[in-house]
């Protein structure tokens, strides 16, 4: 019997291992999924955790309840990959050979890498929302916080959901408006980038936002350490920045396993054909959603779309068929903006977030690069839609290769 096995059983995996475990056939195949972790967090929702909007129980569930019978589960840490042996080395010794092997292991957030970061002021004045214990203890913070400066800051690129950082400071000003402290509380975000993102007419949009709301953004700032004294971040070049309250976006690294197993980068993440997903050095390993070292979000869309093009063309490599699926690094992402309201960005390696309808031109329902109420129900909607059928593999009305269909180029 032929040997699949799947490292990580977070978006990625369990999509993986559910569409495989449908098309596979089960006496000619066997495949095992691997995963540290026992509960599955639905990552968006940290977002909301810190204002009140969504609790503990709103992000969690077991993992066993997304993967498919007759799929093999180990929970196990893993020691490293011995790709020219076609092998996996759990802790403990246990080796699982493969024939075909899906990484699917993430990135991390990895506070220890910048200076003082986890120092004795973390958890305390300074946290991140990037997990669940930080989304917490930040909620709490909240509760008795009288204002100050709120910087929000972002170490390093990449790092999961890129607009994630963008949503905390919309939502906070929307929360100390509410609690009617607004007045009291200087918000800024701290950024390495050149402007509020990545792509020019995305950033022109919110931009605007950004003023209208009287938040700051300091542009080009390159963390070098956090001054837990003085309560400052500091710049290579000598910047300071100083906050009361800081919420940051940790490094975010690969698996220490990759580095283990020699198949990474200096950041842990897989050198990957950005179009097939298949590892650049091996041929037999496909490389799937942030575990990836591909030119665009590490994002749970990313990981939707992409597990398509690894469904087609592991299932054409097992047959020996030329492998045509090809990965256009289609990602699009919902941006709360507060006060009921939200934008939304659709876009891939050679396209720009442009303005338009989503899914259907001219229809929409949802308006991209808009400010508007329907894009904030689209994502609340989301979290129904991420348990119930994007986990399960279950087919969305939205094409892995990105449409121009309903998109506006704007010149000039």
């Amino acid at each position: 019997m032929k040997k699949l096995l799947i490292l990580g059983g977070g978006t990625a995996g369990t999509i993986m291992a559910n569409k495989l475990n449908k098309a596979l056939d089960k006496e000619a195949w066997d495949i095992t999924i691997v995963d540290r972790e026992k509960t599955h967090y639905y990552q968006p929702g940290f977002l909301f955790i810190p204002f009140g909007i969504y609790n503990k129980q709103d992000v969690e569930k077991p993992k066993a309840n997304f993967f498919p019978p007759g799929v093999n589960v180990i929970f196990s840490d893993i020691d490293k990959i011995e790709a020219e042996e076609n092998k996996v080395i759990l802790d403990g010794g246990r080796v699982l050979p493969y024939d075909y092997l899906i990484v699917a292991t993430g990135t991390h957030s990895r506070p220890d890498e910048t200076p003082g970061l986890s120092g004795p002021n973390w958890y305390k004045n300074i946290f991140d929302f990037y997990t669940l214990e930080g989304a917490l203890a930040l909620k709490q913070f909240l509760k008795s916080w009288e204002g100050g400066k709120l910087v929000v800051a972002i170490t390093e690129i990449p790092f999961k959901c890129p607009v994630a950082p963008l949503e905390f400071v919309f939502l906070a000003e929307a929360f100390f408006s509410e609690m009617g402290i607004r007045d009291k509380v200087d918000i800024s975000l701290v950024t390495p980038l050149p402007g509020a993102f990545t792509k020019p007419l995305a950033t022109k949009m919110l931009s605007q936002l950004l003023t209208e709301k009287n938040i700051k953004v300091v542009t080009d700032f390159y963390i070098e350490k956090v001054d837990n004294e003085k309560n400052t971040l500091v710049s290579y070049d000598e910047q300071e920045v100083p906050f009361d309250l800081l919420t940051i976006v940790p490094m975010n690294m690969g698996a220490e396993m990759i580095s283990r197993s020699g198949l990474g980068d200096d950041m842990n993440y897989i050198p990957t054909d950005k179009h097939t997903l298949q590892s650049k050095a091996h041929k037999n390993i496909f490389v799937l959603g942030d575990a990836a070292d591909l030119p665009t979000s590490k994002a749970g869309s990313v990981a939707h779309f992409s597990a398509d093009i690894v469904y087609e063309n592991l299932l054409s490599a097992i047959d020996g068929r030329p492998m045509t699926a090809s990965f256009d690094g289609h990602a699009n992402c919902y941006i709360e903006t507060g006060y009921g309201k939200g934008a939304l960005i659709d876009f891939n390696y050679e396209t720009e977030p442009l303005p338009g309808t989503f899914p259907l031109p001219g229809i929409g329902p949802f308006d991209l690069l808009k400010n508007t109420s329907i894009n904030h129900y689209g994502k609340i909607m989301f979290r129904w839609i991420y348990w119930h059928i994007l986990l399960k593999g279950k087919e969305l009305p939205v094409e892995s290769e990105m449409t121009m269909a309903g998109k506006r180029k704007v010149t000039g």
